[in-house]
């Protein structure tokens, strides 16, 4: 099978295509944006980030729990869509899931750590994006921790701080400099 690297719109369109809420969207559109600041900083590959951003809550067409980064991926393996970007879908769940806590989550056995640069860039930026709003590292850390998820926490802010120290900033700074509510640009502008 011949695999598939779709433009922006083309991923947007899939996403609706899928079935996914305007949301979902919006929140795809959001983690985009911050993702593809953070490439730039960071060398990560634009165009792959760009995409895998986009379509990184592919699964959340059909299930909203932690399975969806599965279901997205098998979606996505349907469509052809390269293993770039399938990965990218597999892997963005938080700041990585050991085979361990993939079992006790209900996941299919693997391990769930984003590898790549683009993979960490795209599971970060979606770490750092609340519905259509940028929060802060510190928040979603906090959060975690009030729901007894300690390691996802500890996981989240050691991500942070790779990521940080590859951009030569805290990345942090940067949510804060293009708000809570980015505006949308490309394709997603039009939303």
């Amino acid at each position: 099978m011949s695999s598939t690297f779709p433009d922006e719109a083309g991923c947007l369109r899939i996403l609706r295509e899928e079935g996914c809420s305007e949301r979902v969207v919006v929140h795809c559109c959001t983690v985009r944006e911050l993702a593809l600041r953070v490439a730039s900083l960071c060398g990560a590959d634009v165009p792959t980030v760009s995409r895998g951003a986009l379509l990184h809550d592919l699964g959340r067409c059909r299930e909203m729990g932690i399975t969806h980064a599965v279901v997205g991926a098998s979606i996505a393996e349907g469509r052809g869509l390269a293993e770039e970007l399938v990965e990218i879908i597999r892997r963005h769940i938080g700041a990585g899931i050991d085979e361990e806590e993939a079992r006790e989550l209900g996941l299919p056995p693997g391990d769930y750590f984003p590898r790549s640069l683009e993979q960490k860039v795209v599971a970060h930026a979606d770490n750092l994006t609340s519905d259509n709003r940028l929060v802060p590292s510190g928040r979603t850390a906090e959060k975690l921790r009030s729901r007894g998820q300690l390691r996802a926490a500890e996981r989240v802010e050691g991500l942070h701080s790779e990521l940080s120290a590859l951009c030569g900033r805290d990345l942090d700074s940067l949510v804060a400099r293009m708000g809570r509510r980015p505006p949308l640009t490309g394709p997603c502008a039009r939303l």
